[in-house]
């Protein structure tokens, strides 16, 4: 398994970057009106959940436990999407997505990190983007009435530890590369 996450290992590289890219606009930007949050927020699920899709359908055949991967991508869209369709959705909802979707994949990023602890050292990147992506899923749901600002304050916080732990991750993969 920890060979086809090498070969595609520029996946978590580019999950990293639209994380990153996403906590820039969060933190430079703050004033923008719930409903351009609630798009670029689309736009991140949705990224996200496509190049976490496409991670796992191309583990297909490689790694029994594939759909895993699928499924975690396949929220993101889904998520991405119901943000999209709907931009006037409330904010309690928008945070109960976002939460629910912080939670989810944390705990298959924490699964996964488990899983290839025996393959690559330092598995400790992936595991710990899981621990921050459910913490932010509890303290989102523990404050769901939070105003827009705190929304894109929290989002961008964890889109900048979430993006840097990625493209270490992504890094770390890509030495398992062979030479030549």
């Amino acid at each position: 398994m920890i060979h086809i996450l090498a070969k595609h290992w520029w996946v978590l590289v580019l999950r990293g970057i639209a994380s990153l890219i996403f906590a820039g606009v969060a933190f430079l930007m703050p004033e923008f009106t719930f409903g351009i949050l609630v798009t670029l927020i689309g736009i991140y699920l949705l990224a996200d959940g496509l190049l976490a899709t496409y991670s796992g359908w191309r583990l297909r055949g490689q790694d029994e436990e594939w759909w895993v991967a699928v499924l975690e991508g396949l929220i993101g869209v889904g998520l991405g999407v119901a943000s999209l369709a709907n931009p006037e959705i409330s904010a309690t909802l928008l945070v109960t997505f976002i939460a629910i979707w912080c939670l989810l994949t944390g705990a298959f990023e924490i699964a996964l990190a488990i899983r290839i602890r025996k393959e690559i050292e330092d598995e400790w990147q992936l595991a710990f983007a899981g621990v921050i992506s459910i913490a932010l899923g509890v303290l989102m749901l523990v404050q769901p009435n939070a105003g827009a600002l705190s929304i894109a304050w929290w989002v961008g916080f964890y889109a900048t530890f979430f993006g840097l732990l990625l493209i270490g991750l992504g890094i770390r993969l890509r030495r398992w590369l062979p030479q030549g």
